[in-house]
C-alpha cells in the first residue's frame, strides 16, 4: 500500500488555525486567575465559585480541542501511532473528562437561562459518554468502531468553536429587534441568543458527524471491519 501524504488532508491546517486562533482568545482571561477577567457572568447560585469552576473547564477543554486536532489526522495517526496513543489518553484524561465534569456543574448554574442549560447539561452528558465509550473500544482492540465514536467525541469538541460562531451571528442579526422584539429587555435578549447558539453549537456538528459515518454503511462505502490493527493502526488510547 502506498505511503500516505500528509498533505493529502488539506484541511487540517486551516483546522489547526481556527483552533490556535481561538485558544488564543478564550485562554488568557482564565490563565490570570483573575475573577474579573471572565467573559461569562457570575452565577447567583454558585456565586464566587462559579468561577473556579470555570477555569478548569476551560483550562481542560482547551487540551481536549488541541490534541483532538492531531487525533482526527490520518497522517498523524498513521506515521506516529505511538504519539497518536499517548496524544489520545491526554485528549481523553486530561482533556474531556475533567473539563466535561466542569461543565455538568457549570452548564446546570448558567446564568443563561433554562434553553441553555438543558443544552449544556445535555452536551456535557454526551460528550463524556461518546468519549469513554470511544477509549472503551479501544482497549477492546475495536479500532473501526473506536474511530466512529471518536469522531462523534470531536464533532462534539468542536462545538464550543461553532457555540461562538452561531452567538455572534444571532447577536448581530437579532440585536436591532432589541427595542422591539425583546421590548429593550437585554436579559432576554441575551437567554434567547445564548439558547439557540447553544442547541445550534452542538446539534449541527454531530448531526454532521453521524451524516459522514454514515457513508460507510452505504454500498459505495462499506464499513470498515474491525480487525486487529497494522502497525500502522495501533490504538490511540491503553
Amino acid at each position: 500500500m502506498a505511503q500516505q501524504r500528509w498533505w493529502r488532508r488539506p484541511w487540517i491546517f486551516p483546522l489547526a488555525a481556527v483552533v490556535v486562533v481561538f485558544l488564543a482568545f478564550s485562554l488568557p482571561p482564565y490563565l490570570s486567575l483573575d475573577p474579573t477577567q471572565t467573559r461569562i457572568p457570575q452565577s447567583t447560585a454558585l456565586g464566587a465559585a462559579h468561577y473556579w469552576i470555570l477555569v478548569p473547564h476551560v483550562v481542560f477543554g482547551g487540551i481536549a480541542l488541541s490534541t483532538a486536532v492531531f487525533q482526527i489526522w490520518p497522517w498523524f495517526r498513521n506515521r506516529h501511532p505511538i504519539a497518536h496513543r499517548r496524544m489520545g489518553r491526554l485528549y481523553v484524561f486530561a482533556g474531556v473528562i475533567p473539563a466535561g465534569l466542569a461543565a455538568l456543574t457549570v452548564g446546570a448554574f448558567t446564568p443563561y437561562g433554562p434553553a441553555t442549560k438543558a443544552s449544556d447539561v445535555l452536551l456535557a452528558i454526551l460528550w463524556l459518554t461518546v468519549t469513554i465509550q470511544g477509549w472503551r473500544l479501544a482497549r477492546r482492540r475495536r479500532f473501526a468502531d473506536h474511530r466512529r465514536w471518536m469522531i462523534r467525541s470531536f464533532a462534539l469538541t468542536a462545538s464550543i468553536i461553532t457555540n461562538r460562531i452561531w452567538g455572534t451571528l444571532l447577536a448581530v442579526s437579532l440585536y436591532p429587534q432589541l427595542d422591539t422584539t425583546f421590548h429593550g429587555d437585554e436579559t432576554l435578549f441575551a437567554w434567547v441568543v445564548s439558547g439557540f447558539a447553544a442547541w445550534l453549537g452542538w446539534t449541527i456538528p454531530f448531526l454532521a458527524a453521524e451524516f459522514w459515518l454514515d457513508r460507510d454503511r452505504t454500498p459505495h462505502h462499506p464499513r470498515r471491519p474491525t480487525v486487529s490493527p497494522t502497525p500502522a493502526e495501533t490504538p490511540a488510547i491503553r
